[in-house]
């Protein structure tokens, strides 16, 4: 059976995730911070007959990072990991003249430096896996300059580089780093609170994602909804 690290698997993209892995039989090792939020993604994903572990914690801790990986292991190996947890920099989104240093310094520690470092814990097993995959959720906050959203966009473009430079040095790995374009979601809430748009359900994403794991094209930054459209 295959299994997946999903981080930030308690809400939004994460969950709807984690249903669509766990429908198609893959067994889960879900990470989040909020315990009882990710018992409930965890217990909708189990209604689909799958293993899946919920480990609450924050990504940003190297202890919760072995955690997850650990609980990988004693479900029989790692296929897919995949860094979902974000953080904004700042409640609302505010210009980069008024971004607290403190701010940004997390979205980094959480987007960036903690997916490096689960990346960095969990190559052993997925270099076993022989189909080891990685999935970085990206943003076109990365690709294109947006107001207010400089912090988060720079934490993303990062995240991407190092998704493409990993393709390189790993590559027996397929390293994805996948942009989910606009959803409702709590982190957009978050982020532009004013915003009253109707924006797509993060499943409605979710095939494009699926379509990656199952056709396992080369590495490099895909576009969720035009994989989708694809499908």
């Amino acid at each position: 059976m295959a299994v997946a690290v999903v981080t930030g698997g308690s809400k939004g993209l994460g969950r709807a995730l984690a249903a669509g892995l766990a429908e198609r039989g893959w067994d889960l090792v879900l990470g989040a911070r909020t315990a009882s939020v990710l018992e409930e993604s965890a217990a909708a994903a189990r209604a689909y007959g799958t293993r899946v572990a919920a480990l609450a914690g924050d990504v940003r801790d190297p202890a919760h990072r072995r955690e997850l990986v650990a609980a990988a292991g004693r479900l029989g190996g790692l296929d897919l990991l995949v860094s979902n947890a974000s953080a904004l920099g700042a409640e609302p989104l505010v210009p980069l003249a008024r971004l607290p240093l403190d701010g940004f310094r997390e979205a980094l520690e959480t987007n960036t430096v903690a997916a490096l470092g689960l990346v960095q814990e969990a190559l052993p097993l997925l270099r076993a896996s022989g189909r080891g995959a990685v999935v970085a959720v990206s943003s076109d906050a990365a690709a294109e300059a947006y107001g207010t959203w400089g912090g988060y966009g720079a934490s993303k473009a990062a995240l991407d580089h190092l998704a493409a430079v990993l393709a390189v040095e790993e590559r027996d790995l397929r390293v994805w780093s996948v942009d989910p374009g606009d959803m409702a979601t709590d982190l957009y809430a978050a982020a532009v609170p004013g915003d009253t748009d109707v924006r797509p359900d993060p499943a409605s994403v979710v095939p494009g994602f699926l379509a990656l794991v199952e056709r396992r094209p080369a590495s490099g930054r895909y576009a969720a909804p035009a994989l989708a459209a694809a499908r």
